[in-house]
């Protein structure tokens, strides 16, 4: 973990789930991590729990539809630590529906979290990250940036565009010092489905999720993708059960 140590991370949706557990993983192998996400109670206990150890964690409430959000806190990294290493755009939303139930403003909503978060995330940390001549973005798509299956259609179309986003960034900074990783998730344990309005949907996925990985498992592999050399850049994880 020396290869991580000292290195200034920013994580989105860091309230919970793989968000919360790459928080952890990090800070207890020496990162500056800035923790954000619309929970402050629950960054603030993750933080503290953390900070109890010993580690070095910073929030910011950060609602990542709001560019100016974004920026503030890529700005406040930069005042607290001088650098940005990392920014994990992790934050996402699966309100899963058939097409035909017409759920329309959870699609705007996944849009809006899912494109439009990792958007901004590139937005305010690229100019950084550029002046720097260093840094990484890693950006938490899915196994649905893959395959679609019935009531994830928007989501897997969200899905789709952070790993086109993702393979169009990574050729864009080559030769710039700035690394890009796409993380696609199988079935994890998280909150995800609990935003789900729709009953036939929220039956389906509950059977889906049966076997789950923990959120560490992608944590780890996340914090794989960081410590590796700066002339290493690990382009496309994608983690699934055994089962």
């Amino acid at each position: 973990m020396k290869a991580i140590q000292e290195k200034t991370v920013i994580i989105t949706g860091a309230s919970s789930g793989i968000g919360e557990a790459t928080a952890r993983e990090l800070a207890r192998g020496g990162a500056n991590v800035i923790i954000g996400a619309r929970r402050l109670g629950k960054l603030e206990a993750l933080a503290s729990s953390l900070q109890a150890e010993g580690a070095s964690v910073a929030v910011h409430q950060l609602d990542v539809t709001e560019l100016s959000q974004m920026q503030a806190v890529v700005k406040f990294a930069i005042d607290r630590y001088g650098r940005v290493d990392a920014i994990v755009n992790n934050a996402g939303i699966m309100p899963l529906s058939p097409l035909a139930s017409l759920k329309i403003e959870e699609w705007d909503r996944m849009i809006d979290v899912n494109i439009r978060g990792v958007l901004h995330g590139i937005a305010a940390g690229l100019p950084v990250m550029k002046e720097q001549g260093f840094g990484q973005f890693v950006n938490v798509a899915s196994i649905g940036a893959y395959e679609v299956s019935p009531t994830a259609a928007v989501y897997c179309a969200t899905k789709y565009a952070v790993r086109a986003i993702t393979d169009g960034l990574r050729q864009e900074v080559a030769g710039q010092g700035i690394r890009v990783t796409l993380v696609s998730p199988g079935v994890t344990e998280s909150e995800l489905a609990e935003t789900i309005t729709d009953h036939e949907a929220r039956e389906l996925m509950q059977e889906y999720r049966r076997i789950a990985l923990p959120a560490s498992a992608i944590a780890r592999a996340i914090t794989y993708a960081i410590e590796q050399p700066a002339g290493v850049d690990v382009n496309e994880l994608v983690i699934r059960p055994t089962v």
